[in-house]
C-alpha cells in the first residue's frame, strides 16, 4: 500500500478543502484575493519552487514576517513540501531572532519588504541562513533587493517532488518565550496540529459558512493553529490583515460583513474605546474569541452590552500543545468569569500536587495534560524534555484550582510568566537584562494589572548604595537590547524586596503592595 493512501498532513486538508470547494473564496487580503481551488494550486506551485531552490523534506524554513497572503501560502507549501515552519515573532531584536535561525538550523529565512533590513541583521550574527525568500505584503510593495521573489516561485513550472509524507512528520518548530533565558523550540507534528484543528472546529465551533478575520500575528500560534487553520480545514473564508488597530479593524469588519473575530483582551478593549465603534455596522459579527489572558468581568458585560448579538469563548493553552487545551463557552463567560474553562474534545486535563495527585477542589495545582494534540518535545533539548514530561504528564507551568465542574481557573503561573498585549514575557530574562546595570542591587519582575495591557511588566528594583537610578534609564537600557514587548511598562524602587525565611522572593507580595 502506497503511504500517500492514509495520509494526513496540514496539506491535505487544503487539497480536501480545494475538492470539495474550487469556486469559494478561500482568502481576501488588501487587493488579492483567492479561491480554494487558486490556493490549492498556488501551494502546490510553491512547493516546487522551493524544492528547485534546494529546499527539502525535513529542512527547517523560518519566517520572519508580518500576516499576508504570502505568510499564509508559505505556511502550506512547506508542509506540502514536508519541510519545517520555524515562525519568528518579528518584534524581537536581530540577537533574539538569530538565536532561534541558529538554534533550528535555518539555512532559508523568508521575510517582507518591512522587515527585510532585520532579517538580514539576524542572518548574518553567525546562522547558516544562506538564502532569503521575499513574501509580499497586504499593501502592495516592492521586493526587497537580491531575494528570491514569492512570484518567481509561484512561476515554477517543475513538477512537485514525490514527497513521501506520514501524520508523525515534523510540521513545525514554535519556539516558546519559556521561563528561562533562552526560549525553546516545540516540535509539532502534522498529527498533532490537525488533532487540535479538530478541537478547535468542534469545542469553539468553527464552520464553513464563517468569514473569520485574521488580524493577530500569525507567527503566534494562537491565530495560525487554532483559528487560521481550522478556518483552511472547514472551508471558511479568510480575511488576512497585518493591521491589529481600531481603525482598520472596525472598517474592515463592516466592509467584509466578518462573523468571526480572534484578539486578546487588550485588542478588544481597544476596539471598545474606539471613536469609530458606535459608528460602524457591526451586526455581522457573531463569534467573539480572546485568549492569553483573562477578560475583565467588567469588559465582558461592556462587550454583552455593546455586541449583543456576539457570542464569546475563552480559549486557553499553549505551544507545546498546539495549542488549545481547554475552552469557556458563550453560556459560561458570565457564569464563571475569570476560568479558562474546561479541557477540550481531544484533551485529558488535570490539576495536580506535586506527586501527580488531584487537588480537591478549591486548592491550588499545576495544570497537566494528555493528549495527541501534545509536541515530540523540545528540539535539541533532551533535558527539558524530560521535565516537561515528568511522570507521563505534560507539565504546563500554570497553578490553577479546579472546581466541582472540573472548570480550571489559572491562578498564578508557576514559572513566573507575564502575559501582556497577547504576548507572554519571562521575567527571569527582564531581571537579567536589568542586572546588567551595574546600580542595580536587587530586582524583581512582576505582572500587574492594566486597562491597557491586561498585564504590565513592571520592574520593582533595589539600588545599590550611593549609585543613582532613574525609571527612564531602566526602560531605555531593556529597550535597547530587548523585543519593546518585553521592556517593563512601570519601574518601582524600592528599600529591599519581600523574601520568606529562605530567601526566596515573595513575588504575590509585591503584585499585592503595588498591585493598586
Amino acid at each position: 500500500m502506497h503511504p500517500s493512501i492514509r495520509r494526513q498532513t496540514i496539506a491535505d486538508a487544503l487539497r480536501r478543502s480545494a475538492l470539495r470547494l474550487p469556486a469559494k473564496t478561500a482568502i481576501i487580503c488588501g487587493p488579492t484575493t483567492w479561491t480554494y481551488g487558486e490556493f490549492d494550486a498556488l501551494v502546490s506551485r510553491l512547493a516546487a519552487g522551493l524544492a528547485t531552490r534546494g529546499v527539502e523534506t525535513g529542512d527547517r524554513v523560518a519566517v520572519l514576517a508580518r500576516n499576508s497572503h504570502g505568510f499564509a501560502a508559505l505556511r502550506f507549501a512547506l508542509a506540502r513540501l514536508g519541510a519545517v515552519l520555524v515562525p519568528i515573532n518579528f518584534m524581537l531584536k536581530a540577537d533574539e531572532v538569530a538565536y532561534i535561525l541558529r538554534h533550528a538550523g535555518a539555512q532559508t529565512l523568508a521575510t517582507d519588504s518591512g522587515l527585510a533590513d532585520l532579517a538580514r541583521a539576524a542572518a548574518a550574527l553567525d546562522t547558516k541562513v544562506k538564502d532569503f525568500l521575499w513574501l509580499p505584503s497586504e499593501d502592495p510593495s516592492e521586493p526587497a533587493p537580491g531575494m528570491t521573489t514569492f512570484d518567481e516561485l509561484a512561476a515554477c513550472t517543475a513538477p512537485l517532488p514525490d514527497v513521501q509524507l506520514t501524520s508523525n512528520d515534523l510540521a513545525q518548530i514554535v519556539y516558546t518565550s519559556g521561563t528561562e533565558s533562552t526560549p525553546k523550540g516545540a516540535m509539532l507534528t502534522h498529527d498533532a496540529v490537525l488533532w487540535q484543528y479538530v478541537s478547535c472546529v468542534v469545542n469553539a465551533e468553527i464552520a464553513e459558512a464563517d468569514l473569520a478575520l485574521h488580524a493577530l500575528p500569525l507567527y503566534h500560534c494562537a491565530q495560525l493553529d487554532v483559528f487560521f487553520g481550522p478556518a483552511i480545514y472547514i472551508g471558511s473564508t479568510n480575511v488576512i490583515t497585518a493591521k491589529p488597530v481600531p481603525d482598520h479593524l472596525l472598517p474592515l469588519i463592516a466592509k467584509h460583513r466578518i462573523t468571526s473575530f480572534f484578539a486578546p483582551p487588550t485588542v478588544w478593549i481597544a476596539l471598545l474605546r474606539s471613536p469609530l465603534f458606535d459608528t460602524t455596522d457591526l451586526t455581522s459579527l457573531a463569534k467573539g474569541y480572546y485568549g492569553a489572558s483573562i477578560m475583565p468581568v467588567e469588559v465582558l458585560r461592556e462587550l454583552a452590552t455593546r455586541l449583543p448579538k456576539v457570542r464569546l469563548w475563552n480559549l486557553y493553552g499553549q505551544t507545546e500543545i498546539a495549542p488549545l487545551a481547554t475552552m469557556l463557552g458563550p453560556d459560561d463567560q458570565l457564569r464563571k468569569p475569570g476560568s479558562a474553562g474546561r479541557a477540550v474534545l481531544n484533551v485529558e486535563t488535570r490539576v495536580v500536587n506535586d506527586d501527580l495527585r488531584d487537588v480537591a477542589v478549591g486548592e491550588v495545582g499545576e495544570i497537566v495534560h494528555r493528549s495527541p494534540h501534545l509536541m515530540l518535545g523540545y528540539f535539541n533539548d533532551p533535558e527539558r524534555t524530560a521535565a516537561a514530561f515528568s511522570g507521563d504528564w505534560f507539565h504546563s507551568g500554570d497553578l490553577a484550582m479546579i472546581d466541582a465542574e472540573r472548570y480550571i481557573t489559572v491562578v498564578d503561573r508557576k514559572k513566573d510568566m507575564i502575559k501582556t498585549g497577547g504576548e507572554n514575557v519571562a521575567s527571569r530574562e527582564v531581571e537579567e537584562m536589568i542586572y546588567r546595570l551595574p546600580q542595580v542591587s536587587e530586582v524583581a519582575v512582576i505582572g500587574l494589572p492594566d486597562a491597557r495591557w491586561v498585564e504590565a511588566v513592571t520592574a520593582v528594583v533595589v539600588v545599590k548604595a550611593g549609585k543613582a537610578l532613574t525609571e527612564a534609564e531602566v526602560i531605555a537600557h531593556c529597550t535597547t537590547h530587548m523585543a519593546s514587548f518585553k521592556a517593563p511598562k512601570r519601574v518601582v524602587f524600592a528599600d529591599s524586596l519581600p523574601k520568606n525565611p529562605s530567601g526566596k522572593l515573595l513575588k504575590r507580595e509585591l503584585r499585592h503592595t503595588h498591585g493598586g
